[in-house]
């Protein structure tokens, strides 16, 4: 990632770019997802979950969106990377700033993912939980984790 990455609150003309960088991100991370769920979740994440949280978008020096962090609370609610950001240090710096400005000390993650499972660990957050289902009652187990 060349150039300055500044994280900004989103608004809602953003959405439609969050939603396609949730996706690349989804196909590149969450292998154990059909296109049926990727689809299902998709729907949700554009017309009830964004605007559910409070959201913030890494934006590159031409406006165009890398990432996007979503807190509710004390909880990381969402944190997606453009594929082409991963391993740029930018999901550090979102985390950081979820937890150093927005004060959030939580976050489920899908224990399906070992890599979003590793980094979250990295960050200093321990699992604390598990649940046999996501959030929609579905058969992807989430680890809670807090950080302390």
């Amino acid at each position: 990632m060349e150039g300055t990455l500044m994280i900004v609150p989103a608004r809602e003309g953003d959405f439609s770019e969050i939603v396609e960088v949730w996706e690349a991100s989804v196909r590149a991370t969450h292998l154990f997802l059909s296109e049926e769920d990727i689809q299902y979740y998709k729907q949700l994440i554009l017309n009830e979950y964004l605007a559910a949280v409070t959201l913030f978008c890494a934006k590159d020096d031409q406006g165009v969106i890398q990432g996007f962090l979503g807190t509710s609370g004390q909880s990381i609610e969402m944190l997606f990377l453009a594929p082409r950001a991963r391993g740029s240090g930018l999901g550090r710096k979102l985390v950081l700033f979820a937890t150093d400005e927005l004060g959030a000390t939580k976050v489920d993650v899908n224990e399906q993912n070992p890599a979003a499972v590793g980094f979250y660990e990295h960050m200093g957050f321990k699992t604390t939980g598990r649940s046999p289902v996501d959030g929609m009652g579905k058969p992807f187990p989430l680890l809670h984790m807090e950080k302390e």
